[in-house]
């Protein structure tokens, strides 16, 4: 075999490997943000987050925003702060982690998502 033969073949299998390898990792596990197409999915399960003690008597309030991965199942199997309020997250997060939402589809099928959603801790 010549060594221009050799050169073709190993160029023609690295190309195949590139074109395919991209194709492949997007089927085993695809996530989508919501936005555009992507409807954001319906809440179904609703838990209040508990207001810290500690946080209320020092009369911290605030709003946390957090980056979720919803599963295909409509659970949230991520979460994590983008704006703390230092004093608030954790409680934030044992909440939204309790969230349920519908599945999302994509082409009929459920797909992971990627959401941001906020918790609002007020005194009142």
């Amino acid at each position: 075999m010549s060594w221009n033969r050799i050169a073709r073949v190993a160029a023609a299998l690295l190309l195949t490997a590139a074109v395919a390898a991209p194709a492949i990792y997007a089927s085993v596990d695809p996530q989508v943000r919501v936005g555009g197409d992507i409807k954001e999915p319906k809440k179904i399960k609703d838990v209040k987050p508990v207001y810290p003690e500690a946080a209320k008597a020092a009369g911290v309030q605030g709003i946390v925003i957090i980056e979720t991965l919803i599963g295909t199942d409509g659970a949230v199997n991520e979460a994590k702060v983008l704006r703390s309020v230092p004093d608030l997250d954790r409680a934030a997060i044992d909440a939204v982690m309790q969230w349920k939402y519908t599945p999302t589809l994509l082409n009929g099928e459920p797909v992971k998502v990627i959401m941001t959603v906020t918790v609002t801790f007020s005194l009142q």
